[in-house]
């Protein structure tokens, strides 16, 4: 079966909370996009000023983000050089964290990966997501030391709902071609027409918002995409 990951993108804490009681009993894995107003032009949660009590309250262990003992988390960082708050999102109980190539410099980044401690490399799996016209070699400095790839079915990324890039299936199939061992993940217009040609192409895991959020049944939806 196909790997699924939901994927949700809010405003607030209390919106968290409500999104992420939606896929309890589903799935034990969401994805939560979050967006910094600079390497994207969208702003969401945890990065807007404001309210800081309940990060502060997770980053004392004093309480946990919203259904943690049920669900895992993957931070999707849309974030410019996110390398440089690693430890905050591992400390809000990150089980998989996705960085931006293209929102990182590479020689930092690179080092970054190298010195990162051995008790977060068997934790946290890392991933590096590319944009619809990224040069697949760009990879080549990372890609020994991440866990998986995810490509983005969109080109505007930082919102849910964009219309698909077909540019991804390429992609795709070149990155299954040249690291045929690689994961590869897809974030970004995952639907119920894109979804088939996805996995065609060599897609393992879909990264699915927006079709799952506002189907009508979101169980039967989930079980849907995982059949395929």
């Amino acid at each position: 079966m196909t790997e699924i990951t939901p994927a949700i993108l809010v405003d607030s804490f209390s919106e968290l909370d409500e999104k992420l009681a939606k896929f309890v009993n589903i799935t034990n894995m969401v994805q939560i996009d979050i967006c910094d107003g600079k390497f994207v032009s969208s702003i969401s949660w945890p990065m807007q000023q404001g309210d800081k009590s309940s990060i502060e309250r997770v980053l004392d262990e004093e309480d946990g983000l919203p259904y943690w003992n049920s669900l895992d988390f993957e931070f999707d960082l849309m974030v410019l050089n996110a390398h440089k708050q690693f430890d905050f999102f591992a400390r809000l109980g990150a089980k998989k964290i996705v960085f931006h190539l293209e929102a990182e410099t590479e020689t930092d980044f690179k080092e970054f990966l190298e010195s990162l401690d051995p008790y977060f490399k068997d934790n946290i799996s890392i991933g590096l997501a590319i944009n619809t016209t990224t040069d697949i070699n760009k990879l080549d400095p990372f890609i020994n030391h991440i866990d998986f790839v995810q490509c983005m079915g969109i080109e505007k990324i930082g919102f849910q709902g964009e219309p698909f890039d077909e540019k991804a299936l390429e992609q795709i199939k070149n990155l299954k071609n040249k690291y045929p061992e690689l994961k590869i993940s897809v974030d970004g217009s995952v639907n119920e027409n894109t979804a088939p040609l996805l996995i065609e192409a060599g897609a393992d895991r879909l990264v699915i918002g927006s079709a799952l959020l506002q189907s009508f049944d979101i169980r039967e939806t989930y079980r849907y995409f995982e059949s395929l």
